[in-house]
Formats: C-alpha cells, structure tokens, sequence
C-alpha cells in the first residue's frame, strides 16, 4: 500500500482558511489531520466544534481528527456530528482505554491511539486488535515546528512488530518533524501515514510538497 500524507491544518493560515483547505482538497494529500488542544493536557488550545464544522463542510477527504484533551469519552459524540472520520486519543488521557475505542467504534469512526514519545509500544499490547490507528507522536505535542526526535524509528519498527505479532490491521501514523529527510526513513521502518504541518504549509509551493511527500 502507499503511503498517505495527512496535512495539519494547524500550520495553515488561521484567518483564510477556506483557501487552504481548498488547496488540500486539489492537492495529493489524503486526509486533514487536524489537532484538538485543550490546554489542559496540552499546553496549548485550538481547534474547536464550530472551527471543525466550517471546516466539514468545505473538505473533499476524510477528517483525521488527533485529540489532545483529557476527558475524550464526553465528547466522542460530538466529534462525530462535527465531521471526524477517524478520532485518535492519546493513550495518556484515558483511564479505560479499551471502553474509549469501543465508544468511537459505535459511532462509526476509525479508532486509534497516540503515544507520547516517552510512552512505550508495549502499552499497545491488549489492544492493538481492536484499533485502526497508532500516532506515534515524533515530538512532544501542544505546538508545531520542533525538531523531529532520532528515537521515533525504532518506535516505529516496534510497533511494526507488534501488529504483525498480533495480526492487527492497524496503520503507524507518525506526527512531528516530518520532511523530505526523514520521510523516506519513516516509511522504511513501517509508517503508512505521515502527519506535515509546518512542513508543508511553510514551503513556497504547499501542493508540490505534499507531492513530494506522497512521491517518496
């Protein structure tokens, strides 16, 4: 399978943002990632339901939305109303994680879960079966445009490891630091999606990055 690219509308242009999201509806990329900070668990705020829902109804490609909240389960619902075709919780954020998947399951998203980057894969065990996605976080979230971080490879490779161990059809989604660099090397070690934020909306030619990006 090739690799998708999801673009984080947290790197684009706030006060016109239809232009951007018209730009990613014309260009090679795959879906809108897009990041919810609550300021509590991150620190950091962003994207709100009404910010979400404007964005809905302009996009042509699934919504994939990364929470950064505590509390996820209140308002799983509401994501879905909002848009959202695949809803990631952070693995930190969530005392029953397993009842947590099963709740964006029943409202028929695509469920998966984010790693910190000091969290380790293992956490995954008894619950990679159940889950569509693994965001390995490759910086520390809240904000956009850090420095990428060297362990995330190996990261990646053990979350390899684990899914085929355990016949999961889960996808490694890698968010943080994501470039022409280092795309290769992610894919190698077993990304399927990579998250570019700064990265592409920073470029001269947003479109010819993503499709860079998508061509590696």
């Amino acid at each position: 399978m090739s690799h998708l690219i999801a673009p984080s509308i947290l790197s684009g242009d706030f006060a016109n943002l239809i232009k951007d999201i018209e730009m990613l509806n014309n260009s090679d990329a795959d879906w809108f990632h897009i990041d919810v900070m609550d300021g509590v668990f991150v620190p950091n705020i962003s994207f709100g339901f009404p910010v979400l829902e404007a964005i809905n109804r302009h996009t042509l490609k699934p919504l994939d939305v990364h929470l950064m909240i505590v509390e996820p389960d209140k308002y799983i619902k509401q994501f879905k109303k909002a848009g959202a075709n695949i809803l990631t919780v952070h693995a930190e954020a969530c005392t029953h994680l397993h009842r947590t998947i099963q709740a964006i399951k029943q409202e028929d998203m695509s469920a998966g879960v984010s790693l910190n980057p000091h969290t380790a894969v293992n956490d995954l065990e008894d619950i990679i079966q159940d889950i569509d996605l693994v965001l390995i976080m490759s910086v520390n979230p809240g904000y956009g445009g850090q420095k990428f971080i060297e362990n995330t490879y190996r990261k990646i490779e053990r979350t390899r490891n684990l899914i085929e161990k355990n016949g999961s059809k889960a996808k490694i989604e890698v968010d943080g630091g994501v470039n022409l660099t280092n795309a290769p090397k992610l894919i190698e070690a077993g990304a399927d999606v990579l998250v570019a934020g700064s990265f592409v909306f920073g470029s001269d030619d947003p479109e010819a990055t993503i499709r860079a990006l998508k061509n590696v």
